[in-house]
Order: C-alpha cells, then sequence, then structure tokens
C-alpha cells in the first residue's frame, strides 16, 4: 500500500489487531507541527455503524489530556478502509527489543499512569500489551486504543486478530465479560511479567494454532516465572487477582519499587 486518503507512505512500520502501521508524511490539513506521523489501516472493510463507533471512540480518547498517551490526530475512511493517524514514536515499542530492567520498569510505570488517566475519564484501553508500549528518550507512551473489539463484534475469539495478543488479555474478557478497569490492570502485570522474565504466564505457546493457544489460556492458571524480585512478584500476582489495584496504585508501587 503505498497511501491512503493523503497520506504518503514511507515504509511499513508492523502490524497489529486487525490492522498494519505505517509510517507517513503528515499532511498539510492535519494541524500539528511535525513531519511524520504513523498510521494504523485497519485490515478489511468497515461499515457506517462501525465507523462512527470507532471515530466516537479515538475522539473521547484524543480528549484525554495526558503526558503517557500518544496523541492521535485524525481519522477517515476511504473506500471502506478504517485509518487512524497518529504520533510517530521513533524509538519503537517494548515489542521490538529486549529491554533492560530499567527500562522495562520505567516504560510501565508510564504505561500505568497512560492507564491511570483513561479510566479517569471512563475509558478502558483493552489492548495493553509490549507492542502498544512505545518508548522514548524520557520513558514511555501508550498507543493504540483496543479498536479491535469495535471492527470484529460478533465474532468468536478464534477470529480475533494477533493471537499473540491474547496472553496479555485478562481471560474475563476472552469469555465475553464487558471491558472494565480491573482487566487493564491485568494486562499491564502480565506486560511486567513477560519483559522482566522474556516468559509468558503460560508457559511456552510457540508452534501452536490459534484455538489451542485459546484453549489452553482458558484452561491454565497463569504461573508466575521464578527469580522475581519478591516485591515485583506480590505486585504482579495481587494485579492477577480477584482484589486488584488501581492502575494508579500500580503506577505508584512499581515507581517506590524503582
Amino acid at each position: 500500500m503505498q497511501g491512503i486518503a493523503d497520506y504518503e507512505f514511507i515504509k511499513q512500520l508492523g502490524s497489529g489487531n486487525h490492522g498494519y502501521f505505517y509510517l507517513a508524511r503528515r499532511p498539510a490539513r492535519v494541524p500539528v507541527d511535525v513531519e511524520f506521523v504513523a498510521v494504523k489501516v485497519m485490515a478489511g472493510e468497515s461499515s457506517g455503524t462501525t465507523f462512527r463507533r470507532a471515530t466516537r471512540e479515538l475522539t473521547a480518547f484524543a480528549a484525554v489530556r495526558s503526558p503517557y498517551l500518544v496523541a492521535p490526530y485524525d481519522a477517515g475512511q476511504q473506500d471502506g478502509i478504517f485509518y487512524y493517524s497518529m504520533e510517530y514514536l521513533p524509538d519503537g515499542s517494548l515489542a521490538d527489543r529486549p529491554a533492560p530492567p530499567e527500562v522495562v520498569i520505567r516504560a510501565l510505570i508510564d504505561a500505568a499512569r497512560a492507564t491511570a488517566d483513561l479510566h479517569d475519564a471512563g475509558i478502558v484501553h483493552r489492548d495493553i500489551k509490549p507492542g502498544n508500549i512505545l518508548l522514548h528518550g524520557g520513558g514511555a507512551k501508550l498507543s493504540d486504543l483496543g479498536l479491535a473489539q469495535i471492527f470484529t463484534e460478533g465474532v468468536t475469539i478464534t477470529g480475533m486478530g494477533d493471537i499473540g495478543s491474547v496472553q496479555f488479555m485478562d481471560p474475563a474478557m476472552l469469555m465475553g465479560e464487558s471491558a472494565h478497569p480491573d482487566h487493564d490492570v491485568w494486562s499491564l502485570a502480565a506486560t511486567l511479567h513477560h519483559q522482566l522474565t522474556r516468559a509468558g504466564l503460560y508457559g511456552d505457546m510457540s508452534g501452536k494454532d490459534g484455538l489451542l493457544i485459546l484453549r489452553h489460556i482458558l484452561g491454565t492458571l497463569p504461573c508466575l516465572a521464578p527469580g522475581l524480585p519478591t516485591l515485583v512478584h506480590e505486585l504482579i500476582a495481587e494485579c492477577l487477582g480477584p482484589h486488584r489495584p488501581t492502575a494508579s496504585d500500580f503506577a505508584n508501587r512499581l515507581a517506590a519499587l524503582a
């Protein structure tokens, strides 16, 4: 794909749930003082109802004033394909390469603060994972509001996009429970665990197809890898249990540990 609407694509940055990310030149009509933006193009056509819902959620996301959130700039639809543009951070995400523990801790503190700001505004992110925590010199920003649920409304969980991301989702969401702030806290903890240990909460799932991965997750209790510092282990375990801290508490406790 060379571009969409008046966005000129320079290169593909990666893919996410039901879409692809591109580096693009900012069109003159978009009123921000940057040369480049990131554009996500959702895979497949979207209906008018889906377009309105997605645009409404992005508008609410953009209204949250937080230094820890990637800023969305613009959204539109061309030939039935939904896209939106956002702030471009060239350092990439936590998923791109292993990072030292101090970088992981700093990034998760900022991601949790972003999550807390969303929760204060009545918004649940729904898709917190390493690939949506973007790094910059001063820390990290949380990106890519979980629009996949809108674009796959009525689709079974086996029809979800990036199957690798389900290991960061609260199993209650996979079972159809309505989005709740506690689900984001679960995802923050799962992401912290993965980035510090390089292991998932459900063991090695490589080589399994999507259905087997989902069956494994839904039929297995999460298990923390050995070697975590005691207080980090306790924080993660609490976030996976029934009585979870808020995202703000998660950030503050992690900052105290750092």
